[in-house]
């Protein structure tokens, strides 16, 4: 069964490689070249999952967005932060309208 403790247990595994060598590990590769590389990374694959999408191939939607969210685990990691963080956050809005929801956050 799919739950949401696959996205825990990438995390744990996402961590893990974070120290590791360069040439054993594609996370640690990706965390060795810093924020910029990550965020490279998430831009392909968002990019890759519009045109998915744009092309209507519903296998290839489903695999990008694989992608997609396997590289926002990482950049969550990066910054010290988890799935539960986002999970957190998306319990916080559920029940609450889209419109409501931004019209509550302050500006800085």
């Amino acid at each position: 069964m799919n739950d949401i403790t696959i996205l825990r247990r990438l995390a744990q595994t996402i961590e893990s490689r974070k120290l590791a060598e360069t040439n054993s590990s594609y996370v640690a590769k990706l965390f060795h070249g810093g924020q910029d590389k990550i965020l490279k990374k998430i831009a392909e694959e968002s990019a890759e999952t519009i045109m998915a999408s744009k092309d209507g191939n519903t296998d290839q939607i489903i695999y990008e967005t694989a992608d997609l969210w396997f590289h926002c685990l990482i950049l969550l990691a990066f910054h010290e932060l988890s799935p539960d963080d986002v999970l957190k956050e998306l319990e916080r809005r559920e029940g609450i309208s889209g419109i409501q929801e931004k019209a509550s956050r302050t500006s800085d």
